[in-house]
């Protein structure tokens, strides 16, 4: 079973990158895939929910709702799926919405994290060096 996961591991690897230089065909085959997988689940749901006793409960409207609510929450994807990660942790650090922010507080905001981003280099220099590896 290793031998099958590392096979498609290293084959979506070579694929993803030979698409990644051409973004628009990328696009559109991963949309295309996205769209038939689920074209795929919604008639198997359909299927089953005409030719199977179980289907006709577990597919039909009501089923369906309650049935994804419990796999989505189960998960935990309910939430991230819905407002997303970002919504709720500036909710949680009472954080303005970007459109609410002045343009003063985006450009520091801006400002902040590119200092950020230079001391991290700065620091990940500092500890090749120590550690003597070279990049």
């Amino acid at each position: 079973m290793d031998k099958v996961f590392n096979f498609f591991d290293k084959l979506e690897d070579n694929v993803r990158s030979l698409l990644s230089r051409a973004p628009i065909t990328y696009s559109l085959l991963g949309g295309t895939g996205i769209v038939l997988f689920w074209r795929g689940l919604w008639y198997t749901a359909d299927f089953l929910q005409s030719d199977t006793w179980w289907g006709s409960i577990l597919f039909s409207g009501p089923g369906s709702l309650l049935l994804g609510l419990i796999i989505l929450l189960i998960t935990g994807l309910f939430v991230s799926v819905f407002i997303g990660e970002s919504i709720v942790m500036s909710g949680i650090k009472n954080e303005k919405k970007i459109t609410e922010k002045t343009e003063e507080e985006v450009k520091l905001e801006r400002d902040f994290l590119i200092n950020m981003d230079k001391e991290l280099k700065h620091i990940e220099k500092d500890l090749h060096e120590h550690s003597g590896i070279k990049h």
